[in-house]
């Protein structure tokens, strides 16, 4: 590889006890994705196909969809080190490892291409990398040192499909394995895949399909917030809106519970009227009448979990650090709201 980088390949070795791998090599054990685009003799991992998203017509929505929140691989190792040759963008997010589930390393690989050189326990464990959710990060090589174990990390959860704002994308928790998504994801073994993009739920029908297409058992929709704050909807398109983008999906999914979270409450926005006349109250009210439209036609897997009843509005300033996202700590607390309204639904 060029410019110093360590050549990759289908386990090649490399320094006398290293290891060297193609970063999608299928024992590397990749979830969240649906496939990797590569350029310039590195690979980076897609949360969502490309074509399709493009299809939206929106640069945002591509930009913000190349970004790899949820997206982690796991390996079964005995491994002293591993080493990461990437290239990340600037964005100030880290990057995380875990051992069976217990955080050994956390950093921000910085702007461009990089050599991370990560502590291993040394003895057998899961091994689990997160990527930085806010910086599009290309992997060119993954490398062992002093391993004798190297196995596939079976995944054998439910399939999440998490879609939603920069409240799913997240913004502000420690790092990417502690989103709220994340940390109810591995907690209960569920198998995330998170669509969520920042400022982008707007019910895009691309969207849609690509959540349509993606296996789950149990789906996630986190929408009225961007809808209100872009202006982008009004009192007569929003619930039509929400009915087709929810009938879409139930077009490849006809038994999965779908969950559809509305507006989280927001102090300045709850009554505070946009440019299409509308407020975070009344789209979410107005999400509330489009679910039980269609609850009323059949969908008995269709749920409404009322934003309001989540979070109070009272609870809303010491979990938001901007009157929007949460804090860090606020990533955990939602994690704990949030889990009571979906457990039941993978019970059922």
């Amino acid at each position: 590889m060029d410019q110093g980088w360590a050549m990759t390949g289908a386990g090649r070795a490399g320094e006398p006890g290293e290891q060297w791998f193609d970063p999608a090599d299928e024992r590397l054990g990749w979830d969240g994705v649906c496939g990797f685009e590569r350029n310039g003799g590195t690979v980076l991992p897609l949360r969502a196909p490309a074509e399709r998203i493009a299809t939206a017509l929106s640069g945002d929505l591509i930009r913000f969809a190349a970004l790899p929140a949820g997206v982690r691989f796991a390996v079964r190792t005995d491994a002293a080190r591993l080493l990461l040759d990437l290239e990340a963008e600037a964005g100030g997010a880290p990057l995380d490892v875990l051992a069976d589930g217990v955080l050994v390393d956390r950093r921000r690989p910085g702007s461009g291409r990089t050599r991370l050189d990560v502590a291993l326990p040394g003895t057998p464990a899961d091994i689990e990398v997160w990527l930085p959710h806010l910086s599009r990060t290309r992997l060119a090589a993954v490398g062992l040192r002093g391993h004798r174990l190297l196995e596939p990390v079976v995944r054998t959860g439910p399939r999440w499909t998490a879609y939603g704002s920069s409240l799913t994308h997240a913004m502000f928790p420690h790092g990417p394995s502690e989103s709220w998504t994340a940390l109810l994801a591995r907690r209960n073994g569920w198998r995330l895949r998170n669509l969520g993009f920042i400022g982008q739920a707007y019910l895009d029908q691309p969207v849609a399909r690509i959540v349509r297409d993606t296996p789950a058992e149990l789906i996630t929709l986190e929408i009225g917030t961007n809808a209100y704050i872009g202006s982008a909807f009004t009192a007569r398109s929003w619930a039509p809106a929400v009915c087709g983008f929810v009938e879409t999906i139930r077009d490849g999914h006809p038994d999965t519970p779908i969950a559809v979270i509305s507006a989280l409450p927001s102090t300045k926005r709850e009554h505070a009227v946009n440019a299409a006349g509308l407020t975070l109250a009344l789209i979410r009210d107005l999400t509330g009448t489009a679910v039980r439209m269609l609850q009323r036609l059949g969908d008995r897997r269709l749920h409404l979990v009322d934003g309001r009843d989540v979070l109070p509005l009272a609870e809303t300033d010491r979990l938001y650090a901007d009157g929007l996202h949460p804090t860090a700590a606020g990533e955990h607390r939602l994690a704990g709201l949030v889990e009571p309204y979906l457990l039941p639904l993978l019970a059922a």
